[in-house]
């Protein structure tokens, strides 16, 4: 990984994965002439800033760039001073993280005075600076697709479970949109089902009504047999604007993608990131809003069914993707409003998310999220994540990601120890049953 102490801070990120293909993720920074931060004590310290700087500003190398082994080694081989690992947590971090990287290095083993000192030496050389200046692609607006003009066949997939009164704006919608060559696939778990609800739609809309509540699985059968060379992966509590498709299909084809992961504007819970306002490579995949060539599922297979009534199905499957080497793009244009609706879909079935369960007694976080850590990153990992992430745990999900409000709950952190550390047993054992079973991965032919 280019800074270690990601893996502290970041401990399930892609990119701290080496994939077999490795795009120029990374890219040596004197190449795009930026300029290296000096406060740094190492040169090889200065280069990997600046290449981090590179990667958050949303520079794209294109397809034909890519990495020899020799240079994708270099920033996961060489080390840097202690120092300039925490110089580089305090210039992009919260200053909670520096001491709880700190707290974490000083446990593993590492000397208290060693680690004192450079924690302190990075405090007086750096300033927090989060925020990235966006790479400009001047050419996109005006660059006239031959992907979009060739008019590709798209099947777009969307799982439905009691949102009927949201479905139908989904419907209207997508009869809105600029770009028509496309199928509407809906696989209703709805009860009761309403068949009647599609009647007289003006679109190639094709139904049928799963009776099992099955998230994973309705995507895996629509998948299979979707007709598109292109498949877009839909929720039914969003809105989207007219050129919605056409978006998903010209960010494919001017950057010589794979997958375009359309951005996500939540009305409920995490703030909206910065980065969600610029194109940058992808770190996720969003089932709810994400265009992907068919040739990406016959290669890597459909979505792991172990994930089926939990969470982050499509978190591994794009992990499995970028492990691949398939290009994966953020894309601000192909956006939606989500609405995360309290009613139907995945909550009605199990969470809010990876650590909000509808029951104070369920496992914690959902052995599903666990299953992928240990599967791809190792138990270590697992134990890193489950100790940074658990205080937020706490946090209403309406105040998720509001850094400002931990202050308040941290003494209920203490109180609920025991019973956090029970449930995060529980999922622990759950997650290992889903690692002897082994993966639930099949192939489409």
């Amino acid at each position: 990984m280019i800074f270690t102490v990601l893996g502290l801070v970041k401990p399930t990120w892609y990119f701290n994965l080496q994939p077999w293909i490795d795009h120029q993720y990374f890219p040596f920074p004197e190449t795009l002439g930026v300029p290296l931060d000096d406060r740094y004590e190492s040169e090889d310290a200065r280069r990997r800033d600046g290449a981090w700087q590179i990667f958050h500003s949303g520079y794209i190398a294109p397809a034909r760039e890519i990495h020899q082994q020799v240079d994708g080694d270099s920033w996961r081989s060489a080390t840097v001073p202690v120092a300039d690992e925490y110089r580089f947590l305090v210039k992009y971090y919260h200053p909670a993280w520096s001491i709880f990287v700190y707290g974490m290095r000083v446990l593993a083993g590492y000397g208290i005075a060693q680690e004192w000192r450079a924690w302190r030496k990075a405090r007086k050389t750096m300033t927090r600076q989060p925020n990235f200046t966006p790479w400009r692609y001047e050419t996109y607006q005006q660059f006239q697709s031959q992907l979009v003009a060739t008019q590709p066949y798209v099947s777009i997939v969307i799982p439905t479970l009691n949102r009927y009164e949201y479905l139908r704006d989904v419907l209207r919608d997508l009869g809105r949109q600029t770009y028509r060559h496309f199928e509407v696939i809906v696989v209703d778990q709805s009860r009761p089902y309403q068949s009647e609800f599609y009647a007289d739609w003006p679109l190639q809309l094709r139904v049928w009504h799963q009776p099992e509540r099955a998230l994973w699985r309705a995507r895996n059968e629509a998948i299979r047999q979707a007709q598109g060379d292109y498949v877009l992966l839909y929720d039914d509590d969003s809105r989207i604007e007219p050129d919605w498709i056409e978006q998903h299909l010209k960010a494919l084809d001017f950057f010589q993608a794979d997958i375009s992961s359309g951005v996500s504007l939540s009305q409920v819970g995490d703030k909206i990131p910065a980065h969600y306002s610029y194109f940058r490579w992808s770190d996720q995949l969003d089932t709810g809003n994400a265009m992907i060539r068919r040739e990406v599922f016959q290669r890597i297979g459909l979505f792991d069914r172990q994930f089926e009534g939990q969470r982050m199905g499509d978190g591994e499957f794009g992990l499995r993707a970028y492990l691949a080497g398939f290009r994966n793009v953020s894309n601000p244009m192909a956006r939606r409003i989500h609405l995360k609706v309290a009613g139907g879909g995945l909550r009605e079935m199990g969470s809010w998310d990876a650590w909000r369960p509808k029951s104070w007694l369920d496992p914690r976080p959902v052995p599903s999220v666990l299953y992928l850590i240990r599967k791809y990153f190792g138990d270590r990992t697992a134990r890193v994540y489950l100790i940074s992430t658990a205080p937020q745990a706490i946090l209403p999900y309406r105040w998720k990601g509001r850094v400002k409000f931990l202050p308040l709950v941290l003494p209920l952190v203490v109180f609920f120890i025991p019973v956090l550390f029970w449930q995060a047993l529980r999922s622990w054992r759950l997650a290992s049953r889903k690692l002897i079973q082994g993966q639930m991965i099949e192939k489409l032919t």
